[in-house]
């Protein structure tokens, strides 16, 4: 009779064959890969907006900026055409260049508040990263790839280019060591 009750016993619920147990961590291991993979994936995913929200931020206003400098360089070459003779011989005409010159200031305290900067190579080396070559020149006793002339000033938003300074470069004489290449270093 012992016999016939170790058959009709029920089996514990733990005593469940080696392969399903085997099958169900499997899939609770492959259930707990896609969980972190979507947790991370989630993380790169606001990471990702977090920094283009940033740029957006910061150079957001780069193609405004650009229409803006424009502006500021036309009120220079206005300030700079008035011969200063005609300044001492009117009145009217000087006040309205002392508030032509105060626009400008303002302007010029708005760039440099907003993080944009003017780029005034004169006198060093080019660098094609910020600089444009418009002209090579002969002759000028600096060494070659030094800026001798600034046709018209580059600017900077931050660290990034709105617009390149436009130079004149010294041109090597023959027999000068060629200029070493600059490395963009934010490549």
């Amino acid at each position: 009779m012992s016999d016939e009750n170790n058959e009709t016993e029920p089996k514990p619920a733990n005593d469940m064959p080696l392969s399903r147990e085997a099958e169900l961590e499997a899939e609770l291991k492959k259930v707990k890969d896609q969980l972190l993979r979507a947790v991370a994936e989630a993380e790169n995913g606001r990471r990702r907006a977090e920094r283009e929200r940033d740029e957006a931020r910061r150079y957001g206003a780069a193609a405004f900026a650009r229409d803006v400098l424009q502006i500021s360089d036309n009120l220079r070459r206005a300030l700079e055409l008035v011969p200063a003779d005609a300044r001492k011989a009117s009145e009217v005409l000087d006040a309205l260049l002392v508030g032509l010159e105060a626009t400008e200031r303002e302007v010029l305290a708005a760039f440099e508040k907003n993080g944009i900067k003017k780029v005034m190579p004169l006198g060093e080396r080019f660098d094609y990263n910020l600089h444009q070559a418009m002209f090579e020149a002969e002759n000028t006793g600096k060494p070659a790839g030094t800026v001798v002339q600034v046709m018209q000033p580059g600017y900077v938003l931050h660290d990034r280019l709105l617009r390149p300074a436009m130079v004149g470069v010294a041109k090597g004489q023959p027999g000068d060591q060629p200029p070493v290449e600059h490395v963009d270093e934010r490549a």
